[in-house]
């Protein structure tokens, strides 16, 4: 990461999650329902870096799971409105997925799980029908 302020403003204010501590303009530690920490952001490493390259070794994406499709469908809502854009949208059966990168070119998936009772016999990929996730947003 490359701004801890810049990472702040799309976790904790489009995502939702809280900061647990602050470390100046080095690091913060944010979480969600009071946890000491889930994600920490820093830049001992890399501040002002650039985007790590296409193609090299390092994280593929963070997953992000919601509760249920009603608290995945208003993170959905916040992201569209603060103009971040979506890469993708899933059906996976047993899950839905929105997909999207954070501020430093990271993958971040959004999802929620079905209920077991409703799983398909086997995962499978299919486009998300986005406009009736979001209409359950509140």
């Amino acid at each position: 990461m490359a701004d801890v302020d810049r990472s702040l403003e799309f976790y904790r204010d489009v995502l939702g999650f809280e900061v647990q501590q602050r470390w100046g303009a080095d690091a913060a530690f944010i979480s969600a329902g009071g946890y000491h920490h889930h994600i920490g952001l820093n830049t001992w490493e890399s501040k002002g870096a650039p985007p790590a390259p296409r193609n090299s070794a390092g994280l593929y994406h963070v997953a992000i799971r919601y509760p249920d499709r009603e608290a995945l469908a208003g993170a959905v809502k916040r992201v569209l409105e603060a103009g971040v854009p979506l890469t993708g949208a899933s059906d996976h059966g047993v899950s839905e997925a929105i997909y999207l990168q954070d501020p430093d070119g990271n993958g971040v998936e959004l999802y929620a799980d079905r209920s077991r009772d409703q799983w398909p016999d086997e995962m499978y990929t299919a486009p998300l029908d986005l406009p009736a996730l979001l209409a359950e947003a509140k």
